[in-house]
């Protein structure tokens, strides 16, 4: 279905300042609104109480909230959450919860599929939709922070789509969790297959964020094969606009590779990825992320454990600065799109709204180990 009315959700504080004095109100009732969308979580005009019960009509007959609406969430014996979540027009994102003993993070989405067309990729496997607003995206985290018992305190853009590719509405979006909303611009991270214009346009945002590069390969026609957009621009191009990235921001960046087994997972491979990163001078950690099985033509399976360690090693000799992520929430579809994926297969039923989760049962969650 299509919302007639535009969204508040979305809206900075200046836009919502111009919408009350747009009706009638002085514009410290758009600091109000404000406060209550992205501070107190609130999806109800109603609830917003210090407001003019005729000024919450006034709002109500020209806007709507534009919250997401869940309608499937699972969850994992480490805390991890997928929530599937509907928009106003019944197009359906994922976002994940992530809990940490010494922080809470939330993966959100900024398309509804991608254009990538990565073969690793569950989302890649339906193509794009379209591109969220930055309500949307915005969205995403506050609905899981209301049902929260923590605070969410860092946010990672690596869920369906490509955030450069919907280049306006991640910014804005991250304008929004690092201002109304009160996040640290150092706690969000930005992940992008190298669109080298998004590189370099961010790069003169002055957002100190953390840009995550993911690379998959350590070569130009490997990385095409994973990949096949990285035609568009060769590994030389888009460590360049990298490096200008690194030069303007002073920030360094993350490196994500997926480690697919028998793919790109050999220690020869550690090596050139290692001199590839050392001939543009690009420091910054080295995120090794093992594949997370999802069905795909090519058969991709997850590497050995050995496998795993060969090519960290190598890495570590060559001087890279290298982690490996937790794996989270392997029971629960929790990879880019498979939730989603596996809801279209199994149901072609509209999506249905379920309840939020109380407070008390995600704090009864256990803390990862």
């Amino acid at each position: 279905m299509e919302h007639k009315l535009p969204c508040l959700l979305g809206c900075n504080t200046k836009e919502l300042e111009q919408i009350a004095i747009e009706l009638g109100e002085p514009a410290y009732r758009g600091r109000q609104i404000a406060r209550w969308i992205y501070r107190k979580q609130v999806d109800s005009l109603d609830a917003m109480s210090d407001l003019p019960a005729a000024f919450r009509a006034r709002l109500a007959a020209h806007y709507v909230l534009g919250w997401p609406q869940v309608v499937h969430r699972e969850v994992a014996a480490d805390g991890t959450i997928k929530y599937l979540l509907r928009l106003e027009d019944g197009q359906s994102v994922e976002s994940v919860y992530l809990p940490y003993p010494d922080r809470v993070s939330a993966c959100l989405s900024t398309q509804v599929g991608c254009p990538a067309g990565c073969r690793f990729c569950a989302t890649a496997q339906g193509g794009l939709a379209r591109n969220l607003t930055a309500g949307e995206i915005v969205g995403q985290y506050l609905v899981m922070q209301r049902e929260s018992p923590r605070r969410i305190s860092h946010v990672v853009y690596m869920g369906m789509g490509e955030p450069l590719w919907n280049y306006e509405a991640t910014v804005k979006s991250l304008r929004l969790l690092g201002g109304e909303v009160g996040l640290s611009m150092r706690n969000l991270t930005v992940s992008t297959v190298g669109v080298v214009p998004g590189i370099l346009a961010l790069a003169k945002e002055d957002l100190p964020i953390t840009l995550a590069l993911s690379l998959h390969a350590p070569d130009d026609a490997l990385r095409a094969r994973l990949i096949p957009t990285a035609r568009k621009w060769k590994l030389d191009e888009i460590l360049a606009a990298c490096a200008e990235y690194a030069r303007i921001t002073k920030r360094n960046l993350t490196f994500e590779y997926l480690l697919i087994g028998g793919v790109n997972d050999s220690p020869e491979q550690a090596r050139a990825l290692a001199a590839l990163l050392e001939r543009w001078k690009l420091p910054g950690n080295v995120n090794l992320i093992p594949f997370n099985y999802v069905e795909t033509p090519e058969g991709f399976r997850r590497p050995t454990r050995e496998a795993i360690a060969r090519f960290r090693e190598a890495l570590v000799a060559a001087g890279r600065v290298t982690t490996q992520r937790m794996t989270r929430g392997d029971a629960i579809n929790a990879a880019c799109g498979q939730l989603r994926r596996r809801m279209a297969l199994s149901d072609n039923k509209t999506l249905r709204v379920v309840s939020s989760v109380p407070r008390a049962t995600l704090s009864s969650l256990p803390e990862p180990t």
